[in-house]
């Protein structure tokens, strides 16, 4: 047994796109980080700041929102939106004390499961390499 902690990684992935992605990863049996939560969503433009500091104040190490290529968003510019909200947001984690390394974000269309597969991998790796390191957000105590 090993005595390395596996992070906790939290997966915001857009019900059109990247959540069927997922699922074409799963189906086709490719590698998959076992430590990611998946949750799905509309869009990912619908995603509230909130939810990813949410995320890491329960103790996540690390938060991947992954939607449509630009262009493919159903919502039509949703994904375009996410980009520039999780811009901010990267830049609010730097300043709270989060290594901007522990959120990631990517575009996976729905035919693509080996990309799914390979971004997820490499983001497991990466926040693996700074899961370590203290987060300031997350909670010390647990609440009943």
């Amino acid at each position: 047994m090993s005595d390395t902690k596996e992070p906790r990684i939290v997966g915001f992935l857009c019900t059109w796109c990247s959540y069927t992605g997922a699922d074409l990863a799963g189906t086709s049996r490719m590698p998959v980080p076992s430590n990611l939560r998946i949750i799905r969503v509309p869009c990912s433009g619908r995603i509230d700041p909130l939810f990813i500091f949410k995320a890491f104040q329960e103790g996540a190490d690390g938060v991947m929102v992954s939607g449509c290529h630009p262009g493919d968003c159903h919502y039509i510019s949703g994904n375009l939106f996410a980009k520039r909200k999780l811009a901010v947001i990267k830049r609010l984690l730097e300043w709270v004390g989060i290594e901007p390394e522990r959120l990631h974000f990517t575009w996976i269309s729905a035919s693509e499961g080996a990309q799914y597969s390979e971004e997820t991998s490499k983001f497991a790796d990466q926040v693996r390499s700074v899961a370590d390191l203290p987060n300031p957000l997350a909670r010390t105590e647990v609440m009943s």
